[in-house]
């Protein structure tokens, strides 16, 4: 009985992440809306597959220790966030302080003047 449930819990998880993942593509390629109105609307639908996906298939909400494996993936997307955004913070201002001649300079520098 439980591993049917378990069965049943995947197949429902497959069919609505299937749905989902089609609704979002027929959105985009179709053109069903431009803009701003896209964007939302797929990533609305991107944080309704991730809430289907941690539910059906990492069964985050269910059983005991349910919370502390909350807190656990909380903290994993917190090390990630902050890890892609001080890369691209980092990036960034890199990109900012080289101006092209400096880039120029470096190069020639490297090449020995060539």
């Amino acid at each position: 009985m439980k591993n049917f449930k378990a069965l049943i819990s995947y197949v429902v998880g497959f069919i609505l992440s299937l749905l989902l993942t089609i609704a979002a593509y027929l959105f985009a390629v179709k053109h069903l809306l431009v803009g701003s109105g896209l964007i939302f609307t797929i990533v609305t639908m991107a944080i309704i597959q991730l809430y289907v996906q941690l539910i059906f298939f990492l069964h985050l909400g269910q059983g005991l220790g349910a919370k502390s494996k909350l807190w656990v993936f909380l903290f994993t997307v917190l090390a990630i966030a902050v890890v892609v955004g001080g890369s691209l913070w980092i990036m960034s201002n890199l990109n900012y302080n080289m101006t092209p001649q400096d880039v120029n300079n470096y190069l020639m520098e490297q090449n020995g003047g060539f």
